[in-house]
């Protein structure tokens, strides 16, 4: 849910900050106030489009900023959204700067905004399928779960069917490179670790000379220290060593250093047999390293990565050579995987069709209470064993609509009147409010063209809504207002000679006179009884 949202520099906002509960929050004002702008604000947050003309006169920018908390995991995200002038955008996610396209992904998940003429999420085919998944629970989850995997496997298969590696000639060509990469690879006798060992070794020989002087000069003071002396003192003192313990731990000590000095001298003569390298070696080391420095610009970036792919050419060169062979086992295998597909698809069809009526007949029930009796809803499921695969199966779901008695029924999107729209919008999301993860719905004067008995069902829908979404409504309507759990006035005032909007969260006598206002137009004892009557029925 939104918990803050931050408005800078955006028609008449100057700068404005709403905290924002969860629930069903309100937004009332007069015409003007900046009402619908806090909802452009919304929009341009969620990656909308932007007018440079929506910048405040005089400033060279406009800045969004929201606090958000996810129902998931109750982690605070920080969003924000700034355009300047030129147009550049500035877009960030936790302070990480991303694209307007990550945004509007990002924020598709937790934000859905209801206008008179908006293409929300509900008016896209794609989308109805998704819903209509979710609402039927989990028996088909796992079946799609099932299906998924086999799906992922058909076009795996698919794909290499597709790579026939072309004409003859094609085939040739591929075929004659491939023999070429694993012969330059296999002569190249390429031995795991032995980079690291020849690097190694190119370095003594570079240093040959500092080592040999420096292991000579080691050598020559070992056998300076007079180590047939240690051995005298050594087998004195284990003469008398069983006499005291002192004498033992000295004693000790001496036979010590004595075997030390002995195997140092021994390491250090090694190593100084070691350091001496023919005049060539340095030049065999180099051609080595540089063969396997090319090898690896052509196949990887180590040895281990250039032998694996050695594997994989000669796996292609099979291939190749066997093309009909290899190729008629896929078609094959995709044929059985075929026959498994479209018996899980069968299954999956029959669950969406039952779920589908399920979901017409809710929907239907809603559209009644909100006094659209004539009005008809259906899921329109199109199967066929021989459609194409996708992601979802072999079929399509569009949610259709029929407005009125012996029309056809239609797409969403062909709905004209917005009092219409409006309705079926709430009656839709009512019944799938328990499956749609986006956490926070935002109802732009979607009540536009409503009154009498349609308003009051119109506001006891969004208030069922909102037990499980937050809501965020801008309306003209008393029987809305009057169920707010959050009611804000919007209104502008001039200062220093220019139009600024406030926010005013309102309780009490102010909520009171604001319901009586939207009721009549202006405060009156009449008014105001009418605005309490309403708030004690909501």
């Amino acid at each position: 849910m939104i918990n803050t949202l931050h408005i800078k520099n955006i028609g008449i906002i100057d700068e404005i900050s709403i905290d924002l509960n969860s629930g069903f929050n309100v937004l009332t004002g007069e015409t003007g106030a900046g009402k619908t702008l806090i909802i452009d604000s919304l929009e341009i947050l969620a990656g909308g489009r932007f007018s440079k003309e929506m910048i405040r006169k005089g400033e060279d920018y406009s800045f969004v900023e929201m606090s958000v908390t996810s129902n998931n995991s109750n982690e605070e995200i920080i969003l924000s959204r700034e355009i300047n002038i030129q147009g550049k955008n500035l877009c960030k996610i936790n302070g990480r700067m991303v694209t307007v396209s990550e945004l509007k992904n990002f924020m598709s998940k937790l934000l859905d905004i209801h206008g008179q003429h908006d293409n929300q999420s509900l008016l896209n085919p794609n989308v109805h399928i998704k819903l209509l998944d979710k609402f039927a629970g989990n028996d088909l989850k796992n079946l799609k779960l099932e299906y998924l995997e086999k799906y992922n496997k058909y076009k795996r298969l698919k794909d290499e069917i597709a790579r026939n590696y072309g004409d003859d000639k094609e085939r040739q060509r591929k075929l004659d490179l491939l023999k070429y990469q694993s012969n330059e690879i296999e002569e190249a006798n390429l031995i795991k670790g032995e980079e690291t060992e020849l690097e190694e070794k190119k370095k003594k020989i570079l240093n040959s000379e500092k080592l040999s002087k420096n292991l000579a000069l080691a050598e020559n003071e070992i056998l300076n220290i007079s180590v047939d002396s240690i051995a005298t003192a050594m087998k004195a003192l284990e003469k008398i060593e069983d006499i005291n313990d002192e004498y033992k731990s000295v004693s000790e000590k001496i036979r010590s250093i004595y075997y030390d000095l002995e195997d140092c001298g021994r390491n250090i003569s090694g190593f100084a047999q070691d350091i001496y390298f023919d005049d060539r070696e340095i030049d065999i080391v180099e051609s080595r390293l540089n063969l396997i420095a090319s090898m690896k610009r052509k196949y990887g970036n180590d040895i281990e990565e250039i032998l694996k792919y050695k594997e994989e050419v000669e796996e292609d060169i099979k291939k190749i050579e066997n093309l009909e062979e290899y190729t008629n086992k896929l078609k094959y295998d995709l044929k059985n995987l075929e026959k498994e597909m479209k018996y899980i698809c069968a299954k999956i069809h029959q669950i969406r069709e039952n779920t589908g009526k399920r979901l017409s007949e809710e929907v239907q029930k809603d559209l009644i209470d909100l006094e659209m009796k004539n009005t008809k809803f259906k899921v329109s499921i199109k199967y066929d064993e021989e459609n194409e695969f996708n992601e979802n199966g072999q079929e399509q779901v569009e949610f259709l609509i029929m407005t009125n008695i012996g029309d056809d029924f239609k797409p969403l999107t062909k709905i004209v009147s917005g009092g219409e729209m409006s309705r079926i919008m709430l009656a839709i999301k009512k019944v799938l409010a328990d499956v749609d993860e986006v956490e926070t719905l935002v109802f732009d004067e979607i009540d536009t063209g409503i009154s009498g008995v349609a308003s009051n069902k119109v506001a006891e829908k969004m208030k069922q809504i909102s037990k499980t979404h937050q809501i965020i409504c801008v309306t003209h309507l008393a029987t809305i207002a009057a169920k707010g759990d959050s009611n804000y006035h919007i209104n502008k005032e001039i200062e220093n000679g220019k139009t600024k909007t406030n926010v005013l969260l309102l309780t009490d006598n102010k909520l009171v006179e604001e319901i009586a206002r939207i009721a009549s137009g202006q405060v009156t004892k009449v008014s105001v009884q009418y605005a309490m009557e309403l708030m004690r029925h909501s």
